[in-house]
């Protein structure tokens, strides 16, 4: 059996801005088709407030959404209160699947760099305002795998690159 990977997945400006006021501050379709080609078919863990901004468990995929609020129910997804009960479930229902995606938000994104393997990042080459952030990381800790640049014309020539970064043994 292939041992499972987790993987962190986030766009994020230069700034290191990922949200505001619960919602994405850009527009970008192609990240959103290469958020969906990357974990079509695979477990995706959330925090609550990420699920909340998404308004419904992400079909073709298991969601896991972690939460402190014991009574909350989502059905067609796994609730659970730790990243520590995340990974369990996912070690436990992984049905195959080898990578496991945290998408957010800033707090499950700061708990999980510390267990994660690999980073597949939207890096969005502007600023832009905010009030969440990706957590700083060492990033000595982690090499780049491959970078695509690209650029929006639809989004005033916004350049954005998917860069993979993997962490160092």
């Amino acid at each position: 059996m292939t041992p499972l990977r987790f993987s962190i997945l986030v766009a994020m400006a230069n700034n290191r801005v990922i949200g505001r006021d619960n919602r994405l501050p850009w527009h970008l379709p192609a990240d959103l088709k290469h958020f969906k080609f990357l974990t079509m078919g695979q477990t995706i863990v959330m925090g609550r407030k990420t699920y909340e901004s998404i308004g419904k468990p992400l079909p073709g995929r298991a969601n896991v959404i972690v939460t402190r609020q014991m009574d909350y129910e989502v059905p067609g997804a796994v609730v659970v209160n730790s990243i520590e009960d995340a990974l369990q479930v996912c070690e436990e229902t992984s049905m195959g699947n080898a990578e496991n995606f945290i998408i957010g938000g800033e707090k499950l994104y700061r708990q999980a760099l510390k267990f994660c393997q690999r980073m597949y990042v939207t890096e969005i080459l502007r600023d832009y305002e905010g009030n969440v952030f990706f957590p700083e990381f060492d990033k000595s800790e982690w090499e780049e795998k491959q970078r695509d640049k690209h650029i929006s014309a639809k989004d005033d020539d916004l350049e954005y690159h998917f860069v993979i970064y993997e962490r160092k043994i």
